[in-house]
């Protein structure tokens, strides 16, 4: 039997185990997928573990994205790009490993808003952490021309605008509600909003009909952003899909079946989600 996981320290809230649980179902296959929890010091010993056949590959969520690239025999320049690596597999004796978070940004939003990359010029992230990293990645690879960076500490947005090149820049967090009148897609890769977390504090009165705001927290699952969004013709995109999309390609390399995000899924995890 095919047994998989995900770690992390925390790991008993991730909602993996549940995507990856009803495809196994959907698709009759006879394998498992576990939460383990491994703290970061910990990470070494448990990759022994996948090298010796008790695992064929897995999931890692926070704090351990960082902490297992250097440890594994191959990493794409995904997750080098990124500095992070979320998705784990043996091929051929050697312990690979990927970053899917790009991923499954852009199939949600092409799932939901398509043909968005034809209309967007101007996109403005809040944030500039891991998650918005993955954004930036995924939008430069799509070839949107003009990507703005406002977070709080502005010498990480200037770090990583100065990483991915001239089409990025960075400005102060005071400067973002002025420019969301000029944004074709606005996505906050904050905690902000989150259930438990401050606001988002972010004017959008200057929003243009038809403008895509994508907020990636999904807890609630209509933030007060998204909310502000569709009241004024926005169109809003919510978190919950780039975290079911972003699982496909790590389920397809450990089972060997190409899963999809359906109605049935998408409505199982919205059941788990606790209203706002």
């Amino acid at each position: 039997m095919t047994r998989c996981f995900i770690i992390g320290h925390p790991v008993a809230h991730s909602r993996s185990p549940m995507i990856h649980g009803h495809w196994l179902a959907e698709h009759g296959l006879g394998g498992s997928y576990e939460r383990v929890d491994v703290p970061p010091g910990e990470v070494a010993a448990f990759l022994d573990r996948i090298r010796s056949g008790e695992f064929a590959g897995g999931n890692v969520t926070v704090p351990n994205k960082e902490a297992v690239l250097p440890l594994l025999d191959h990493v794409s320049e995904t997750a080098r790009r990124m500095g992070a690596v979320n998705t784990i597999w043996m091929e051929d004796g050697r312990l690979h490993g990927d970053n899917t978070d790009a991923f499954g940004f852009l199939a949600h939003l092409d799932d939901r808003a398509p043909g968005w990359d034809g209309r967007v010029e101007t996109a403005l992230i809040l944030g500039a952490g891991g998650a918005a990293r993955a954004v930036v990645h995924g939008l430069a690879e799509r070839g949107v021309g003009r990507i703005i960076l406002v977070n709080r500490s502005p010498a990480r947005a200037q770090e990583l605008a100065a990483e991915f090149g001239a089409n990025v820049e960075a400005r102060g967090w005071g400067e973002a509600d002025g420019l969301v009148a000029v944004s074709d897609l606005i996505v906050n890769t904050t905690s902000l909003g989150m259930q438990g977390q401050p606001p988002l504090e972010l004017d959008l009165a200057g929003l243009r009909p038809g403008t895509i705001v994508d907020d990636i927290v999904y807890v609630p699952l209509e933030t007060a952003l998204l909310a502000g969004a569709r009241a004024r013709g926005g169109l809003p995109v919510d978190g919950l899909g780039m975290l079911l999309h972003q699982a496909i390609p790590g389920f397809e390399r450990w089972f060997g079946v190409r899963p999809q995000v359906t109605p049935a899924l998408r409505a199982r995890l919205e059941a788990d989600i606790p209203a706002a």
